[in-house]
């Protein structure tokens, strides 16, 4: 591939494209919109609050004056959002180029979506996992078309409790314990969506990225307040801006060298720093009977068949 020092002006110009982010309305989705419409696309912030995708979507034009940029409503928590989500896309537009599935919560207290699901799996899995499969029509049709999902470094200690999926009641459950397993699922579902785009003979890609260690509001789970306004200084040094833990994401989604099942992270120790080159995943992840598995238990939760 080309140089490791990858940045936004190494995107193509992306005139033409239709793009979803989910969650584009702060940290990493925000900075994701923006570096797509300075590479001229028209992309969809999609996310709980009308408001607050509103909000983005001015300060990106105090930049961008020239950005398209659609604001709809989408609650991943929620099967009946993503399923009016899709309906409204439908009618407004003719194709869709990258679905870059960015949204998520980290290591929030136990608690369950709308449809009863353990809320990390139910937000960071199912739902994207549903609604990739209600626009699979839009990805069908569109020539080159990506679906981008969004892991972490955290599903290296995930692990698939098939037995215990959803923390049923909270038993088992831990906060961290329930987001490896839900970033473990996100690369097990991007590796197992390619081999159905290769069955299927689909012209789509699914890749996977990670932002290393960056600086979003994800953390506000971590520690109290007062602990992290303490910690603050060396958290600083410790992590990347969403600016810089937003490319592994954007490189998925438009290098035009990149292939189906490409992870993409940061080149520094560890990964939790630098630029986006390709990474490895862990073992759990290239399990293809877990990986059949999780689609099937996904397509049954969920509702979502993919035809």
């Amino acid at each position: 591939m080309a140089s490791q020092k990858w940045i936004v002006s190494n995107m193509p110009d992306l005139s033409g494209k239709t793009i979803i982010v989910t969650g584009g309305n702060s940290g990493l989705g925000f900075e994701a919109v923006k570096a797509f419409v300075s590479k001229n696309a028209d992309v969809i912030i999609a996310c709980r609050s009308l408001d607050r995708g509103e909000k983005a979507k001015k300060e990106i034009i105090r930049f961008f004056p020239n950005a398209q940029i659609t604001v709809m409503e989408l609650d991943l928590s929620s099967i009946q959002s993503i399923y009016s989500f899709a309906a409204k896309f439908k009618k407004n537009f003719v194709r869709l180029d990258v679905l870059l599935n960015n949204a998520g919560i980290m290591m929030v207290p136990y608690g369950m979506t709308l449809d009863g699901f353990e809320q990390q799996l139910g937000t960071n899995h199912l739902g994207h996992f549903a609604l990739t499969g209600l626009l699979l029509e839009f990805l069908r049709k569109t020539p080159g078309s990506r679906v981008v999902n969004v892991s972490s470094l955290a599903h290296k200690q995930g692990k698939i409790d098939f037995a215990n999926l959803l923390y049923v009641g909270g038993k088992g459950y831990t906060p961290l314990k329930a987001y490896g397993q839900s970033k473990l699922a996100n690369l097990l579902f991007t590796y197992e969506l390619q081999r159905y785009f290769e069955k299927n003979n689909i012209d789509c890609k699914a890749l996977v990225a990670h932002p290393g260690v960056s600086d979003t509001n994800l953390f506000v789970h971590i520690a109290p307040k007062w602990v992290m306004k303490l910690i603050r200084p060396v958290f600083k040094r410790l992590t990347q801006p969403a600016s810089m833990g937003v490319l592994p994401e954007l490189r998925a989604s438009v290098d035009p060298e990149a292939k189906g099942s490409d992870f993409f992270g940061p080149d520094g120790k560890y990964e939790t720093k630098g630029y986006p080159v390709l990474v490895r995943s862990n073992a759990a992840s290239l399990d293809r009977e877990s990986a059949a598995k999780l689609w099937e238990a996904s397509e049954k939760l969920t509702g979502v068949i993919y035809n």
